[in-house]
């Protein structure tokens, strides 16, 4: 009985100094960044989310998907710090001029459409673990007089959304639509606000637009799965996917605090690699020269098979 009390004893002392040196970091984190000016402290808020920082910490395995080559891990250290990655173009294909912002949210040569669908390809991939009858870009029935309560919903007939699964919350037949936003803070929009007012403000847009249709007309539940590009999440992509770890834990007798840390380095990975193909991908607008079909080249030149 002494024993075990002197080992319960150990383990507060343990727990009370570990607890008053995080305070001191803590406290120390706060008077650094009082003490540099707004566009840093922003920098330092947005590397400091929880799962930001994932790529940065973790051991470079290949097996396990979890490396970079030389230029994206360059790359990566200046995105993360706000330095001016080096050797980038003076101007945009579209006519802007070039920088990291711009980047982040040029449309031109179809990039962040690259970022959204590798996130949301990812985020399929870990619903077919755990969950059921797992759809991408699931089209949404149509409106069939329904009033809805926001002008902004959309009512259109091909309106689909990125991901459907049964099972994730409730019963196997309860479906789930997820729709995947990621944004960039260093845009001029998202620039004078926040970071936690940026989440609210998207997932607020996306619910306006899906959440009632969802609700009333597929009876199903919706998740504005909203992220930044340095890697944060907003609070509802932070549920879902602690759910979804929760799920994959308890189907393969894992630890949840593993498998959750498994899920924040992937999407990690996933923001950092495609901010890197917005940053240095080719942008290139000129018409692409096409070749002559194989066959037909085969066919008149006689080209041996």
């Amino acid at each position: 009985m002494e024993l075990g009390t002197a080992i319960d004893d150990v383990r507060a002392a343990k727990k009370q100094a570990k607890n008053t040196v995080d305070a001191s970091v803590r406290a120390d984190a706060v008077l650094l960044s009082s003490s540099v000016d707004t566009e840093l402290q922003r920098v330092i808020a947005l590397a400091s989310e929880k799962g930001a920082s994932s790529w940065l910490t973790c051991r470079p395995l290949k097996r396990h998907g979890l490396t970079l080559t030389k230029g994206e891990f360059r790359d990566g250290i200046h995105l993360r710090y706000g330095w001016l990655p080096q050797r980038l173009p003076s101007s945009c294909s579209c006519g802007a001029t070039f920088s990291v912002a711009h980047a982040l949210s040029c449309p031109t040569g179809g990039f962040p459409s690259v970022r959204h669908n590798e996130v949301r390809d990812l985020t399929a991939h870990m619903l077919k673990r755990v969950a059921h009858n797992v759809s991408v870009e699931p089209h949404l029935q149509p409106v069939t007089g329904e009033q809805f309560r926001y002008r902004t919903a959309i009512q259109t007939e091909q309106a689909r959304l990125d991901v459907a699964a049964s099972g994730i919350w409730g019963g196997r037949f309860e479906r789930t639509f997820i729709d995947v936003r990621v944004f960039n803070p260093h845009a001029t929009s998202n620039r004078a606000t926040s970071i936690a007012s940026c989440y609210t403000k998207h997932e607020k847009e996306k619910r306006r637009c899906y959440e009632q249709r969802v609700r009333d007309i597929e009876h199903s539940s919706f998740v504005p799965a909203i992220f930044s590009t340095t890697g944060g999440l907003g609070k509802h992509a932070e549920s879902l996917y602690k759910r979804i770890a929760s799920l994959q834990a308890a189907k393969t007798g894992e630890a949840y605090s593993c498998v959750m840390s498994w899920v924040r380095c992937k999407l990690s990975f996933a923001l950092l690699r495609s901010s890197v193909m917005c940053l240095r991908g080719s942008r290139n607008l000129r018409p692409v020269q096409l070749d002559s079909p194989p066959t037909l080249a085969v066919a008149e030149a006689g080209i041996r098979i």
